[in-house]
């Protein structure tokens, strides 16, 4: 496996870190949403970033097995999946009530959805990942996806309700099975192409450039139209939920513009690692991304028991956000370079591996 491929990867996992602070501490600091572009094209970009990422995680975990075919090795790589998702879904089970955001515990569900699926071959993998989103169209013509919500407050309702657990699970939870496995499994079949190519990474690159900008393009217009024309018949706030790429509802255009999104960033932080592998803040971006599980965790806990007592939500526009945000991102890597001097692993990664194990 080639290190520099492991390297970008790390990076990946870094960005994706310093863009899920700036969106959640936006959430906890409840700042003002006014000039906040920048906020809302990050928004679910780094949480599919991560998703893609896990699956690029699983075809590293699964493809020598896959490829020996032998029962036995299967067996044990699936095992190894089903356990991951098991202790996935237990801590971000318990860290839901802290957290409603809370995106472990689906990423358990997508290991234990992976378990079943990591033998498919690539056309599958994709075909699958594409049936996704029609599932998740179905749903929202069978089902009402406002059910258990109050988004006056981001919150679920009846969240720890069998019913309401399993409606926020796979259908209208903040990351829902249905469709977010597409960028699983779009991660897992990434993860089997030989990415230290530097053909294919720029036939990967431009595609995905073009789809992105293709379709926010697309949908910019379209909303625009359809907020100006009389003939189109929907209300402001129809046309922002039927025409929109934010997350929710994850409608297929999201899918799509997320998707791409995280292979430019992972294409690109692939060849920053192969050129610039030597210098100091690739291997600095590199080391913090070892430690996207500690990180995560502590995110929420700082920014909801540091930050937000001290009243920063009160400073005009993003300000709190950014400030906030960016002294988290800087002391995040300088307590992942020096705990790196002591240890080998982060410290809840390095419990969670003990546990797997």
């Amino acid at each position: 496996m080639n290190t520099h491929r492991i390297q970008g990867l790390d990076i990946a996992r870094a960005l994706a870190v310093f863009a899920m602070v700036q969106v959640n501490f936006n959430l906890i600091l409840q700042a003002d949403k006014e000039n906040s572009w920048g906020l809302s094209l990050l928004e679910g970009r780094a949480s599919a970033l991560f998703v893609v990422l896990a699956g690029i995680g699983i075809a590293f975990l699964t493809n020598n097995s896959r490829l020996s075919g032998i029962t036995a090795n299967i067996r044990q790589s699936r095992y190894a999946l089903i356990k991951r998702g098991i202790l996935l879904a237990v801590i971000g089970l318990a860290y839901t009530p802290y957290w409603q955001a809370d995106i472990l515990h689906f990423y358990g569900v997508y290991f234990l959805c992976a378990a079943a699926l990591f033998t498919l071959k690539d056309r599958q993998l994709i075909l699958a990942a594409l049936c996704m989103p029609l599932i998740f169209i179905a749903l929202m013509i069978f089902f009402n996806y406002e059910q258990g919500w109050d988004f006056s407050t981001l919150s679920y309702l009846d969240l720890w309700s069998p019913e309401g657990m399993f409606r926020h699970l796979f259908f209208n939870g903040f990351h829902p099975v249905f469709p977010w496995l597409s960028f699983l499994l779009y991660g897992i079949w990434l993860g089997r192409q030989d990415l230290a190519a530097s053909a294919l990474r720029k036939k990967l690159f431009f595609t995905a450039l073009f789809l992105c900008l293709l379709t926010e393009a697309c949908f910019a217009l379209l909303t625009y139209d359809a907020l100006r024309d009389p003939a189109w018949g929907l209300t402001t706030e129809e046309v922002e939920a039927l025409l929109s790429t934010a997350p929710m509802p994850p409608w297929p255009q999201y899918l799509i513009s997320a998707a791409a999104s995280a292979t430019l960033v992972i294409i690109t932080c692939i060849s920053l690692s192969q050129r610039f592998a030597n210098t100091r803040l690739i291997q600095w971006l590199s080391v913090t991304g070892q430690y996207s599980l500690t990180l995560y965790l502590a995110h929420v806990l700082i920014a909801q028991e540091l930050f937000a007592p001290l009243g920063l939500h009160r400073l005009p526009q993003l300000s709190a956000t950014l400030y906030t945000s960016l002294a988290f991102s800087i002391l995040a890597v300088i307590f992942c370079l020096l705990w790196q001097r002591k240890f080998s692993a982060g410290p809840v990664e390095y419990l969670f591996r003990k546990l797997v194990n």
